[in-house]
């Protein structure tokens, strides 16, 4: 039988415990294994109780009693998000300690695989769970591109801030925020931002290839989102 976790009221919600005790944790074995400085600790930090803030302010407004087992998963890819995230502004400018960083990142890409798998085997999908999900791949991303422009140029910046950019747009265009339908061709894309990412921050290829590589995601990119625009335009409401 699949544990659950019950949420509870106030500040000490067990899952915002759950999630910023993981968060410390990888924290510490960050610091004790690559010698993180202050700035990554505030940061790293700083994710978890964000995170955990907004998931449980999601789970009251969804009126959801339990975190499901996929959302479980998520939350661990957050975690791993947040080290990522420490790593990269604690060395912001520097040589980051690149394959801890890749291995990170690496994890959490392949446990974005996991999670959805979990929600349709155990019947527990939901869209905050998704939104989550969509949440924790976005800023992932956005932490990669600061990453890989430190190398490569502000350019690559873009890749990570399009889906904010979009976000910000709906306030603007309220049709944006329509539903869209199901699309392979955006879920491809979208793994491959992440998978293009790590492998130009890892600096194992050449650097025109890396540079080709990141720029052929960030065009991916940009026709997946003006596809589905152009889709909302006709048919968002």
């Amino acid at each position: 039988m699949t544990t659950r976790v019950q949420l509870g009221t106030g500040l000490t919600y067990q899952v915002q415990v759950v999630g910023v005790s993981g968060q410390l944790a990888l924290l510490a074995l960050l610091w004790e294994a690559v010698g993180m400085g202050l700035v990554g600790w505030l940061v790293g930090t700083a994710c978890a109780v964000f995170t955990c803030a907004v998931l449980a302010s999601a789970l009251r407004r969804s009126r959801a009693r339990w975190l499901g087992p996929a959302d479980r998963v998520t939350l661990a890819r957050a975690v791993l998000v947040g080290g990522v995230t420490a790593l990269v502004t604690d060395r912001l400018g520097e040589d980051a300690p690149v394959m801890v960083l890749v291995a990170l990142a690496s994890v959490a890409l392949l446990l974005d695989a996991v999670d959805g798998q979990v929600a349709r085997r155990t019947g527990t999908a939901s869209p905050m769970g998704a939104r989550f999900d969509m949440e924790v791949d976005a800023f992932l991303i956005l932490v990669l591109s600061v990453h890989v422009a430190t190398s490569l140029g502000a350019w690559v910046l873009a890749i990570g801030a399009m889906r904010y950019v979009f976000v910000a747009a709906i306030w603007v265009a309220p049709w944006l925020g329509s539903a869209l339908p199901p699309s392979f061709a955006r879920k491809t894309v979208a793994a491959l931002q992440g998978i293009i990412l790590v492998v130009a921050g890892a600096g194992v290829l050449p650097r025109p290839v890396t540079a080709v590589s990141v720029g052929l995601a960030l065009t991916l990119l940009m026709w997946s989102f003006g596809r589905d625009i152009v889709w909302l335009r006709r048919h968002g409401r």
